[in-house]
């Protein structure tokens, strides 16, 4: 039998006790749960926006894009021909998802009132519509065929909000180039809206074989290419992966690069998510360190006993900390009833809205990783039980003489 795991089972089971306590043994209790709660929360809260925003820059921008190393983002590129050793075989390779040919082209569009700079987008019909599929707020997707040209074009809210335009209008592409007349007339198919409005107010999305024509390129000549990937935290070695299958006149670069800011800026909410767990550890910390002293003060005739029939002092600390563990297990089963619920609440209903011109989400998104959680739990109940280990050998300066007359 595990005497000090029988001993402290029965103590903390136990209604002898003073009122306060058992007040002090339920503030820590509450402090654990809540303290746990609210880190599980602001994990999923702040996992959760960094990966809507991910995938919204990805959308945009894929998560490799192939061109030539004279290419500038926005900027008109020299051709690249689609006949290259790596393509399509490349995608074959593991860890890539799907690759797909753009061509950009800037330009501006014109209505009778308004003027609006914007990159046009080529893609042909291997391009993955699923991400502005998600976000097609109002008509179809553009039409696009490997024999015709087509004239549909996909713009976003923003714009056409700015311009008053809506679906079925006709709308002037001046694409910039020396001839400034060189215009293309267009029908609004879809419009779309991501929030993501450094990108929304930019984009367009049409028919590549526009940009061939018009750049004088042959229908085997795009801008480059885009590579999906299936998982994002292995962008780095995909990458390395691609430029070793591409030609020494070509380069990738992953969208971190090409938009650093955005990444930039996520990553700088890692640091707000430290200073959250370290605060709620410290705090369920010091209210166990509390529980653990009173206790020892209230147990003080107990432990008297216990060294006068012969029990060490590891014995003793060994009943305190199993019963403090207890009490840890029960603030930690409370936390992820309340941290997982408001979470599962929040993605189910979408209870707490935020304004999607500053936050680039209607709502607040909450990702849930059951690693996460696991690691959460894990390094709370290890931080706390360590905490406990210097105030526990209070217990070895206890005299058994002194102890049993303590009251």
């Amino acid at each position: 039998m595990n005497i000090p795991y029988f001993i402290a089972k029965r103590t903390s089971s136990s209604k002898k006790g003073t009122a306060f306590t058992g007040l002090v043994k339920t503030i820590s209790i509450l402090s654990i749960s809540l303290s746990l709660a609210v880190m599980i929360v602001a994990v999923a809260i702040v996992t959760g926006f960094q990966q809507e925003i991910r995938e919204k820059t990805i959308g945009f921008g894929s998560h490799i894009q192939i061109s030539r190393y004279d290419y500038t983002v926005n900027i008109g590129n020299e051709p690249i021909s689609t006949d290259q050793n790596f393509y399509p075989s490349l995608k074959e390779k593991e860890g890539i998802k799907h690759i797909q040919v753009y061509a950009k082209q800037p330009g501006i569009i014109k209505t009778d009132d308004e003027i609006h700079g914007v990159v046009m987008k080529g893609v042909s019909t291997d391009f993955d519509w699923s991400y502005f599929r998600r976000y097609l707020d109002e008509g179809n997707l553009p039409t696009i065929t490997d024999t015709a040209y087509s004239n549909e074009i996909l713009i976003s809210r923003y714009i056409a909000q700015k311009l008053m335009l809506s679906v079925d209008d006709p709308l002037f592409l001046y694409y910039i180039q020396e001839d400034m007349r060189n215009v293309r007339r267009f029908e609004i198919s879809g419009i779309y809206e991501t929030g993501l409005e450094e990108l929304d107010k930019i984009f367009v999305l049409g028919d590549i074989k526009h940009i061939q024509r018009i750049n004088q390129w042959d229908y085997t000549h795009v801008g480059g290419f885009e590579v999906l990937i299936d998982d994002f935290s292995r962008l780095r070695e995909m990458q390395e992966l691609v430029l070793d299958n591409i030609g020494f006149e070509l380069y990738a670069r992953t969208i971190t690069e090409l938009y650093p800011q955005i990444f930039d800026w996520l990553n700088l909410l890692d640091m707000n998510v430290y200073v959250i767990l370290v605060l709620m550890i410290v705090v369920a910390s010091i209210n166990m360190i509390s529980c653990l002293l009173i206790s020892v003060l209230e147990k003080t005739n107990m432990i008297g006993i216990l060294k006068a029939l012969g029990a060490n002092n590891n014995f003793v600390i060994r009943i305190f900390l199993i019963n403090a563990s207890f009490l840890i297990i029960k603030g930690l089963i409370i936390g992820n009833i309340i941290g997982i619920g408001v979470c599962l609440i929040q993605h189910h209903f979408g209870i707490v809205v935020l304004s999607q011109e500053s936050y680039f989400v209607s709502t607040v998104p909450v990702n849930i990783y059951i690693l996460h959680i696991a690691l959460l739990n894990a390094g709370t109940f290890a931080i706390c039980f360590i905490m406990l280990l210097l105030p526990s050998f209070i217990v070895s300066k206890i005299s058994p003489v002194k102890a049993i007359r303590f009251k």
